[in-house]
């Protein structure tokens, strides 16, 4: 089996040999850019399987390099490292193009397991046979990861894509955050944990006609989210 290989764009030294060695046992090839324009040329050269991108670099920031790198790619899987907890640096990052993010001081297993996830959905071979989800006005297209509305067409990244499956799956029922949590990311919930909730305003803006009215996807308090 071919070895998928991770772009670490980060220039903390102390840190880039940490994740170098915990990736390079968990099997990966690793390879390092210190800078993020170093990191958009690694990325267009090397086409990895996953980009590790932090936020804060010595030339431009992760937002940039996450863009640019969208620009010419628009499914490489991408990871934010960030230091900054504010819920509106992760949107930000989210609308940048970042398929996730994992904010520092970071558990190593956590960002593995993120890692083994986003490569397995990568790695997932596309349908013969174009599938469809209509929510509104907004058509999916899951496999293309798109959604058209108003004429605007935009790019869905794979948890995206996921996490709108589940809800299809089980529309008009409550779905829990626990437990989109573990289906989609593969992960265990933790009180501090908002990955679902910035997703969800994510996909609110490219599916709903009014993100802050939401039709369509609902939230149920204190509980979690729901299709109509």
């Amino acid at each position: 089996m071919t070895k998928k290989t991770v772009l670490v764009v980060e220039d903390e030294p102390t840190l880039v040999m940490g994740l170098q060695d915990v990736l390079e046992f968990e099997g990966y090839d690793v390879v390092v850019a210190p800078t993020g324009r170093e990191g958009v040329s690694l990325a267009n050269l090397r086409k990895p399987d996953v980009v590790l991108l932090d936020l804060m670099l010595p030339d431009i920031n992760g937002y940039q390099v996450c863009e640019e790198i969208r620009r010419r790619d628009p499914f490489m899987p991408i990871i934010m490292l960030t230091a900054r907890s504010q819920e509106a640096d992760k949107v930000r990052g989210l609308d940048a193009g970042a398929d996730d993010y994992v904010t520092k001081p970071f558990s190593i297993a956590e960002l593995t397991a993120r890692i083994r996830a986003i490569v397995r959905r990568a790695s997932r071979l596309p349908d013969a046979t174009p599938e469809f989800i209509e929510i509104g006005n907004a058509k999916v297209d899951v496999t293309a990861q798109t959604v058209e509305r108003a004429g605007t067409v935009h790019r869905l990244s794979y948890y995206e894509i996921e996490l709108l499956r589940l809800l299809h799956e089980r529309r008009a029922t409550p779905v829990a955050r626990d437990d989109i949590l573990t289906r989609v990311w593969g992960l265990e919930a933790t009180p501090s944990n908002r990955t679902v909730d910035n997703f969800i305003v994510k996909l609110r803006r490219k599916i709903e006609d009014s993100p802050e009215k939401p039709e369509h996807i609902l939230t149920v308090y204190g509980f979690g989210y729901k299709l109509v």
